[in-house]
């Protein structure tokens, strides 16, 4: 199978996005060959069989907005990079930028090109629809999940790297810590942890980065931290691991519909978990330490992902 995957980013460093290296890692193992092109490119390693292209966005890394001029640029060379490489790729993987099959999927149609969609967000539109319809089969983790609705939608594993995270006997947890880690903004329900977790005797660590659109809510989150709860911001991988394998609970506030891998990395690592998300709820809760860890590999690894995404895209 020679596959080509069209996503935001390739940076093993980025707080958001770094994991999807691993992604495209486990991915070369099943495929003849793997093209990827992204929005922006940062530190990547990956086998020789891996060709990464990028639509040039580090090169505007001072612009917050990309200008109207920098959209037509990438989107001349999504074009370009699709024309030139169509050789090398039987298959479309588009991970969670719905934007690329509606771009793309005339011309990937005229040359027989199968084309997958993966999307996990609770909230969908007219032009969510409209990827759906012109993609082959659609994937996404959580049946709560804008896109779960669809008969083509396949569920999906999570994706966790459990060979990596995972929980280290010769480091020792802080008692009575609580970690919060993900993105600062509304749909995360910082305030509200911080609300919930203030009065209490935990040590907290809040931990994420804030986007520019949530700039106004990530300065109310400053603005509540007490001398027990810190904001660190965001977090590489590396950094992310420590954190999991230091702190003795895990706490996600956000509701069914996207699926925070946060919470499956955390219970990977054998952390405590205090989880809002109706979807993993029923499945999580009752299980503790290497219960939680064994539900993990067992159900999300990025092994078993791999694998099934390979059947389903072949």
């Amino acid at each position: 199978m020679r596959l080509l995957i069209v996503t935001q980013k390739v940076d093993k460093r980025d707080p958001l996005l770094g994991f999807f290296h691993r992604w495209i890692e486990e991915f070369a193992k099943h495929c003849e060959f793997v093209t990827v092109i992204c929005l922006e490119i940062g530190e990547y390693h990956l086998p020789v069989n891996v060709k990464v292209l990028s639509l040039g966005k580090e090169r505007n890394v001072q612009n917050v907005q990309s200008s109207a001029l920098d959209r037509l640029v990438y989107i001349f060379r999504f074009y370009k990079y699709i024309w030139k490489e169509r050789k090398s790729y039987d298959s479309v993987f588009v991970h969670m930028n719905q934007e690329y099959i509606l771009l793309g999927w005339k011309f990937w149609k005229l040359w027989g090109k199968k084309i997958f969609l993966w999307r996990n967000h609770a909230q969908g539109t007219l032009l969510t629809r409209l990827a759906v319809l012109f993609s082959n089969k659609v994937f996404c983790t959580s049946p709560s999940s804008y896109t779960a609705r669809f008969k083509k939608t396949v569920l999906m594993p999570a994706g966790i790297d459990t060979d990596f995270f995972r929980p280290d006997s010769s480091i020792e947890r802080v008692p009575d810590s609580v970690l919060f880690l993900g993105r600062i903004s509304p749909v995360k329900k910082v305030l509200e942890f911080i609300d919930w977790v203030k009065g209490t005797e935990y040590t907290v660590t809040i931990a994420g980065p804030i986007l520019p659109e949530d700039k106004e809510y990530g300065e109310e989150v400053k603005r509540n931290l007490t001398d027990k709860i810190k904001f660190i911001g965001p977090v590489t991988q590396e950094e992310a691991l420590g954190l999991y394998q230091t702190h003795e609970i895990y706490v996600n506030k956000t509701p069914a519909g996207s699926f925070d891998k946060t919470i499956l990395e955390a219970a990977a690592c054998e952390m405590g978990l205090i989880v809002e998300n109706d979807d993993l709820k029923s499945e999580l809760e009752n299980k503790h330490g290497k219960e939680l860890r064994e539900f993990v590999v067992q159900n999300h690894s990025l092994e078993r992902l791999t694998a099934k995404l390979a059947v389903e895209i072949s």
